[in-house]
């Protein structure tokens, strides 16, 4: 028998990817193996992430169980980023409408397993331990179609929605809260060394396609449209849109890596 969520507020996000997984399981025999080994077999959303994460991370250079003792260790150093994995799972349910519950981000969303790898290349980076780091960098690009640079520094509940093309670089910052869908870069300008990568404040959105360059701030709650290129500083919940950007709309913004309202003001057509 599986305990039903608790009533009146919503469950711990372990117990309700639990429920999830058996009533899945229960559902689809065929996936009730995979689910188990990957969910429903541990204690812990700290030793799921460990087994999920290993099997796809695993490649003949370094095996599946060795991948898995490294992001053991990587999880004992710094438990904080198994709390941001859960902060990530809930930023995916709470936004992006075609997410059914907690389950389709730990077990197929490239988004969240892509940032969930990050976080242990950068525990591996901030050791010392750089060539593995790179590797982590290297796997995840090839298996989910991002390229994180391992000493990008990325807050908790951040959503990468569909995630493909995503460059983050070495510099980089991104706050807490914020959203990023496919194709965002942030990256350099040239060839300068040093800090030379944005830096995202707390709740932003940076829709399809933005490339935000150079060593730049980008205020809390700011949004950054589609296609837009942004090469200076934009404040606050400001609105840009446009190559290169400009401020059409703001400070108005109300958390709109939450809404993921990606609309732009009747203004900023003429």
């Amino acid at each position: 028998m599986v305990d039903n969520p608790d009533i009146g507020a919503p469950p711990p996000a372990w117990k309700r990817l639990r429920f999830e997984a058996a009533a899945a399981a229960a559902d689809e025999p065929a996936l009730g193996s995979y689910i188990n080994a990957a969910i429903l077999s541990h204690q812990t959303l700290c030793q799921a992430l460990s087994y999920h994460l290993a099997e796809k991370l695993g490649d003949g250079m370094i095996g599946a169980q060795q991948v898995r003792d490294i992001l053991s260790d990587a999880y004992d150093a710094d438990p904080s980023i198994v709390d941001a994995a859960e902060a990530d799972m809930m930023a995916v349910l709470e936004r992006d409408p075609a997410c059914r519950g907690l389950l389709q981000p730990f077990l197929h969303f490239k988004g969240f397993q892509s940032l969930q790898t990050h976080r242990v290349a950068h525990i591996l980076w901030r050791q010392g331990r750089e060539s593995l780091a790179f590797h982590f960098q290297s796997r995840s690009s090839e298996l989910f179609g991002t390229d994180i640079h391992p000493a990008a520094r990325v807050g908790a509940g951040v959503m990468l929605d569909h995630a493909t093309g995503i460059t983050i670089g070495e510099t980089a910052v991104v706050g807490d809260g914020c959203s990023l869908l496919h194709g965002v870069t942030l990256g350099g300008t040239g060839k300068e060394v040093g800090d030379r990568h944005p830096k995202i404040g707390r709740g932003v959105l940076l829709s399809v396609g933005a490339k935000v360059l150079g060593n730049i701030q980008i205020g809390d709650e700011a949004k950054v449209a589609a296609g837009s290129v942004v090469l200076k500083d934009v404040p606050a919940r400001c609105t840009v849109a446009g190559v290169p950007a400009r401020i059409v709309s703001g400070p108005e913004c109300c958390q709109p890596a939450k809404t993921m309202d990606q609309s732009l003001p009747d203004s900023a057509a003429t």
